[in-house]
C-alpha cells in the first residue's frame, strides 16, 4: 500500500454491452490538482454533464469524498436516473468499501479526494448490471491506484500482445 503523496490513478473494465462499466479514476490528498479540478468541475457543470458526490443514499456520501464525472453526454432522464441511482450508489459503495478493507487506509481517507469518471451507454437498462460491474471496476480501479497496478514490467510484457476490447 502507498502513502497517498501525489495523484494515483487507476483504470478498470468489467462486463460487457450496453452496461459495460469502464471507470477512469485519480486519487490525492486535498490541496492538490485533484482538489482544484474537484471544486472546478462540481460548481460549473455543462449540458449533458453533471458531475454530483457518490453517496450510498442521500445524506450519506461516500469518504473519501468521490466527485462522478459522466464519459458521455447525458441525453435522457432514463440515463441521468442509471447514473444518480445504481452508479451512483455502486462507486459510493466500492470507495467506503475500499477504506473498510484497507485498501484506502482509514486513517488518510479524510484526507484524500476521488475523482471517478464513469460510463453509462445510452442504451443501458439492466440496473443490476450497471451497479454490480460498476462496483466492481470501482473497486478494481482504486485498488490498481492504490498498489501501482499494473505495474511497468507489467504493461511492458503485454505491449505488443494485448487486445483493445473495442479497438
Amino acid at each position: 500500500m502507498v502513502n497517498v503523496e501525489h495523484a494515483l490513478i487507476g483504470e478498470a473494465l468489467v462486463g460487457e454491452g450496453p452496461e459495460v462499466a469502464h471507470i477512469d479514476l485519480v486519487i490525492e490528498k486535498k490541496g492538490g490538482s485533484v482538489e482544484q479540478a474537484f471544486v472546478t468541475a462540481l460548481s460549473l457543470p455543462a449540458r449533458g454533464y453533471m458531475p454530483l458526490l457518490a453517496v450510498l443514499t442521500p445524506n450519506l456520501p461516500a469518504r473519501p469524498a468521490t466527485l462522478m464525472v459522466n464519459k458521455i453526454t447525458i441525453k435522457t432522464a432514463n440515463q441521468a436516473l442509471l447514473i444518480f441511482g445504481p452508479a451512483q450508489a455502486a462507486v459510493a459503495k466500492a470507495v467506503i468499501d475500499s477504506v473498510a478493507e484497507g485498501i484506502i487506509p482509514e486513517v488518510e481517507a479524510d484526507g484524500l479526494l476521488i475523482i471517478a469518471s464513469v460510463f453509462i451507454g445510452w442504451d443501458a437498462a439492466d440496473r443490476k448490471k450497471i451497479y454490480d460491474w460498476n462496483y466492481e471496476a470501482t473497486k478494481t480501479a482504486i485498488r490498481r491506484a492504490m498498489t501501482g497496478e499494473p505495474t511497468m514490467s507489467e504493461v511492458l510484457a503485454q505491449k505488443d500482445t494485448a487486445k483493445h476490447p473495442f479497438a
